[in-house]
């Protein structure tokens, strides 16, 4: 299962088997200081059956990866961050608020080059075949976003609009 659209992970409290792999769906997951990931039903036989297997090893590499799978260990907020599991931890009780404001700083941007650079992205990790494969998909679905986006955002930028870092750019307000 893919989504066109960015998804944001909110973990609170245990997020392991089956839950793991619901996260592991998503594209972020913003994680409470005191959460707990893991592969839990290692404990009870129960295999892994919802893309936790594809998805983990290819998020975190596979040694990281069989370590989870094959121990069935927990992994705290803190490990999750230094393995690539978790992309950010926040205060306890804040995951829901921090994962909908990312998304909402994620949703600012030009939605078409973001969605394509994130159909690229998935494209290079599951599909391609080869580095230019991947180059070659990448160029021949993003060169149509030049004309869409690309030339807007430049001649904002020329104008002097998001320069030294600034990102308060609300692409959405100047289309109105």
């Amino acid at each position: 299962m893919r989504f066109t659209k960015p998804t944001i992970a909110a973990i609170s409290g245990y997020a392991v088997a089956g839950g793991l792999e619901l996260a592991l769906l998503c594209d972020l997951r913003v994680v409470e200081e005191t959460a707990v990931m893991g592969i839990f039903n290692r404990r009870f036989g129960v295999p892994l059956i919802d893309g936790g297997t594809v998805r983990l090893s290819k998020l975190i590499g596979l040694s990281r990866a069989l370590d989870l799978i094959l121990t069935g260990r927990a992994v705290n907020a803190e490990e999750a961050l230094q393995f690539g599991l978790a992309n950010r931890i926040v205060a306890c009780g804040t995951a829901l608020g921090q994962a909908i404001n990312l998304g909402n700083s994620i949703a600012k941007f030009p939605q078409e080059c973001l969605k394509a650079d994130r159909r690229s992205t998935f494209y290079s990790t599951y599909d391609s075949e080869s580095l230019s494969d991947a180059l070659e998909y990448e160029m021949n679905h993003s060169k149509n976003i030049i004309s869409i986006e690309s030339v807007k955002g430049a001649t904002k930028f020329v104008e002097g609009v998001g320069r030294h870092g600034k990102f308060n750019i609300d692409h959405q307000q100047r289309q109105n």
